[in-house]
């Protein structure tokens, strides 16, 4: 009489996972793919696409506005440490407090405009989104300016700060000073690409966000990377106090770094995840 072999189990799909709470846990551990972070800040630069100039411009003002603080947080870092060479690595963490308050807000920032409306005209290439992110990119650049050059006046001429903070304002504008056309362009180019590629990372960070913000932002301050708004609170501040003019403002920091900014959020992050998502689908 034949013997009854016992069955044997057939082999698990997913390997050692057997019920619902591992497979639950599974899933919330694996790293969301390139091609969900891409319609995240698609959609998201949508959404910025159809917003009103006016809600842009208001939005954009706020931005300039508490962008300022990375100016303050640095300056009385920086003046209520001793002079020694490891100052900067302490002072250098107030330049991220500008940036946690305008992306942790959700308030209009230039440099993070140059990488999520740019993903939808990398896709439709038509005169209308080209029109639209042109119109975006004017009020919310313009409207950040704006924030920046009031918070600098203010704090140039209504002189609530202690003489040592007031010091510290202007050293930290002079440190940016000094160098030519080329390599403020370079500076800006890597500020850029470090900042976009900040936004490519936060939609997957989810519990860690600021810590993102922080690490980013502050190395950008650290390394002394040319950004657009940030750094404009500080050259204002120079023109309001006469240690520089309108004109050095725009020819020695505003047309490189803007350039640089452009170039760096959108050639080396935009272009580079468009194709990247869009050449695995091909």
């Amino acid at each position: 009489m034949p013997t009854k072999h016992a069955k044997v189990p057939e082999p698990l799909a997913e390997g050692a996972i057997t019920t619902r709470a591992e497979k639950k846990q599974v899933e919330e551990r694996v790293a969301i793919g390139a091609n969900v972070v891409y319609e995240t800040i698609r959609r998201e630069g949508e959404d910025e696409l159809e917003r009103r100039s006016s809600a842009l411009a208001w939005s954009g003002l706020a931005a300039g506005l508490s962008m300022g603080f990375s100016f303050v947080a640095e300056a009385a870092l920086d003046a209520h440490l001793p002079n020694a060479p490891w100052r900067p690595l302490i002072s250098r963490l107030g330049y991220c407090v500008g940036f946690l308050i305008v992306i942790l807000g959700r308030q209009q920032l230039f440099t993070e405009n140059t990488l999520t409306v740019i993903l939808p005209i990398l896709l439709r290439k038509d005169r209308k989104t080209l029109f639209n992110v042109a119109r975006l990119w004017s009020v919310v650049l313009s409207s950040n300016l704006i924030g920046t050059a009031l918070f600098a006046y203010c704090i140039a001429y209504i002189r609530f700060f202690d003489p040592t903070m007031q010091q510290s304002f202007h050293d930290i504008g002079v440190a940016h000073l000094g160098v030519g056309f080329s390599t403020a362009l370079m500076r800006a180019i890597f500020a850029g690409w470090l900042i976009a590629l900040m936004v490519w990372l936060l939609p997957g960070a989810e519990t860690s966000r600021v810590s993102v913000i922080i690490i980013i932002t502050y190395l950008v301050g650290l390394a002394n990377l040319n950004h657009i708004i940030a750094g404009s609170t500080t050259m204002f501040y120079l023109v309001a106090t006469h240690s520089m003019s309108l004109a050095q403002y725009f020819a020695r920091f505003f047309v490189p770094t803007l350039l640089g900014n452009i170039i760096g959020g959108v050639s080396m992050v935009a272009a580079l995840g468009h194709a990247q998502v869009v050449g695995a689908k091909s």
